[in-house]
């Protein structure tokens, strides 16, 4: 990406700072609750790199994960889901090629291992890499004053544990860094600086194999994770600090064996960003008039607030959730075929898109691949593919004995 910034304001740093002010009004005349629900009212987070799905089966599946069979990638969706995996130890590396219809030097990449400790327990890593391409600084006339490669990167570590038969729990600690400008301050701007800061995941995960529908043996799963609980950040010394993406996730999924070599599989997921909705103020006959809540507030209250500050009340906090559906095929355990949707609402950034993939095992690697196609034209998700390889280090154990 060769992204030129002129004069002296940084772009990428106000659209990361901006802040929604409760005290500007955005809308002049008397609105109604219902009206204000009807109105785009985008939520936004600093790094948003971290919800983007990084794999290709769950993105192969409309981004769901939440509660589909437990895999290599678990750690982004779920990490409960680690406490019920069948391998003892695996690997798995994805790279994603990001908005290839607007520039060709952006990407995601991710590296993910886990190891179980026992039959109960189970811990994982992993590594989020995401590049930025190239911007290039200049000044009021247009001058080239210098060229940097923003990046941001995020190490996990998680814990899993089954509490019962069927039922686990997991946690995930997270270490974030976000660099957009490399520390170049253009004359008149505050002095920039990395964002740093550290986040929580915590999940549960419920999985019944022992079902029967039609005779035929069914496993029900269901899943919940809360990810991304963590400190603001800030780009500037003096720019109010942003809340990173924070999200809820559930969803449940249920696979049948139809015979010996064919099984199906459907999932579906509902997310809602945890942080607080911007307010609206409209001017009624004079007077200045706050609709939904300030968003200036702590972590911890930003996040029980999320459930009820949009200003347009209840009917706006259900256009924050979006939805997916996601269905896998597999023949013989061994080659699959998925497909999936996503919805998000309108007013609340529009992202409608279909996705399908293809997946193979062997007996020690998996590739997966994924396809996403945006139900609306010219957008900067058209044709994004996703790469995923997967080692399974005891198969290869078990070849060699």
């Amino acid at each position: 990406m060769n992204l030129t910034i002129f004069g002296q304001s940084n772009e990428l740093l106000s659209s990361a700072n901006k802040k929604a002010s409760p005290y500007s009004p955005d809308n002049v005349g008397g609105l109604s609750p219902h009206e204000l629900a009807g109105q785009v009212n985008v939520i936004t987070s600093a790094v948003p790199f971290l919800i983007i799905a990084p794999e290709s089966r769950g993105g192969a599946m409309g981004d769901v994960g939440v509660a589909t069979s437990p895999d290599i990638n678990s750690m982004h969706w779920n990490v409960a889901k680690f406490a019920f995996i069948e391998s003892d130890f695996g690997v798995g590396l994805s790279y994603t090629p990001w908005l290839r219809k607007l520039v060709d030097d952006i990407n995601l990449s991710y590296l993910t291992a886990y190891k179980r400790i026992d039959d109960k327990q189970a811990i994982s890593a992993s590594l989020r890499y995401f590049s930025l391409g190239y911007i290039t600084f200049t000044n009021q006339s247009g001058h080239e004053l210098t060229e940097y490669n923003p990046n941001e990167f995020a190490i996990d570590v998680g814990y899993a544990l089954k509490l019962s038969k069927f039922f686990s729990g997991g946690v995930g600690l997270r270490y974030i860094y976000s660099n957009l400008t490399g520390g170049f301050n253009a004359e008149g701007t505050s002095n920039t600086h990395a964002a740093n800061g550290v986040a929580a995941d915590i999940g549960v995960f419920y999985t019944n194999p022992k079902l029967k529908i039609s005779k035929k043996k069914t496993t029900l799963n269901f899943g919940l994770s809360i990810t991304n609980i963590g400190n603001k950040v800030s780009y500037t010394d003096e720019a109010e600090k942003n809340f990173i993406p924070t999200n809820l996730r559930l969803g449940t999924s249920m696979s049948m064996e139809l015979d010996n070599y064919n099984s199906l599989a459907l999932a579906v997921d509902l997310n809602k960003f945890l942080i607080p909705t911007p307010p609206k103020v409209v001017v009624e006959n004079g007077v200045r008039k706050l609709y939904g809540k300030i968003s200036d507030v702590s972590v911890a209250k930003g996040i029980f607030q999320s459930f009820s500050d949009a200003p347009g009340g209840m009917k706006e906090e259900l256009h924050e959730i979006t939805y997916s559906v996601g269905l896998e095929y597999y023949y013989a355990k061994q080659f699959a075929i998925r497909a999936g949707y996503f919805s998000e609402h309108e007013t609340k950034g529009n992202r409608k898109y279909f996705t399908v993939g293809i997946g193979l095992k062997l007996n020690v690697f998996g590739l997966n691949f994924s396809y996403l196609m945006p139900t609306q034209q010219h957008n900067p998700l058209e044709n994004t593919v996703r790469f995923s390889l997967l080692l399974d280090f005891e198969k290869l154990k078990k070849e060699k004995e």
